[in-house]
């Protein structure tokens, strides 16, 4: 296992970034937003991280954990410790793709007073008093992508399972226009992607085949008349 990560070219570390900005690209170039929720939304950031701290700071660390064949896959398996302990200690939230606030905020209105008719709006922020659930509408208007977060200290497991399951409902229903940023994510997926695969493929043309033999490079055979003449003369 070490020998496999150890011999991985540096351009490798791009792919899983590379792969990860292409689905942002379709996602964004689709005519319906995408609603996901942040548990899954932070694991495929950190998926696609993950070949940025391998080459870097895994790799500082990596002589420091010996030189046991599980020293790799602990220290991947502690990365993947430190993405879940950030995701679960995270409030709870909706990530919606390709849509801003002022589009996604009457379906929020909607789907509060369909499940409680006491709903009440403070700014961007919808309170359900019956349901003991606050939701915040944290929206970046550049890249078209909106969060609903559960806030408040009475965000009830249920109300909020309720409420981004029907959130997922109403934006499938709903039309958009693409993000103009899509070309640029697919851009530059699709070059990570590129160069990570020359990458590896000029690796492993340049590798030996499993099995064959590796030859040393013999010095020139010397011809006497070539010697010197000191050495020459017995």
């Amino acid at each position: 296992m070490n020998a496999l990560f150890d011999s991985l070219p540096l351009g490798a570390a791009f792919l899983p970034l590379g792969i990860y900005l292409l689905a942002l690209g379709w996602v964004h170039c689709r005519r319906r937003p995408l609603a996901i929720a942040g548990v899954w939304d932070g694991f495929f950031l950190g998926a696609s991280l993950l070949g940025l701290v391998i080459v870097g700071p895994i790799a500082l660390v990596r002589p420091a954990a010996g030189g046991s064949s599980w020293s790799w896959p602990m220290l991947i398996l502690g990365f993947c410790l430190v993405v879940a302990l950030c995701v679960l200690v995270s409030r709870p939230r909706l990530i919606v793709y390709n849509i801003t606030v002022e589009q996604i905020r009457p379906l929020v209105a909607e789907v509060a007073t369909d499940l409680d008719p006491a709903a009440r709006w403070a700014g961007e922020t919808v309170a359900l008093p019956t349901r003991g659930l606050q939701v915040h509408l944290d929206g970046d208007g550049s890249l078209r992508t909106v969060s609903l977060i559960g806030v408040g200290r009475r965000s009830a497991h249920e109300g909020w399972s309720e409420f981004s399951r029907r959130i997922r409902q109403a934006s499938r229903r709903l039309r958009v226009r693409a993000n103009p940023w899509w070309g640029a994510f697919v851009g530059c997926g699709a070059l990570l992607v590129l160069l990570s695969t020359w990458s590896i493929a000029a690796t492993l043309v340049g590798r030996p085949a499993v099995g064959e033999p590796t030859v040393a490079p013999q010095p020139p055979p010397v011809h006497l008349g070539q010697l010197p003449l000191s050495s020459a003369q017995p």
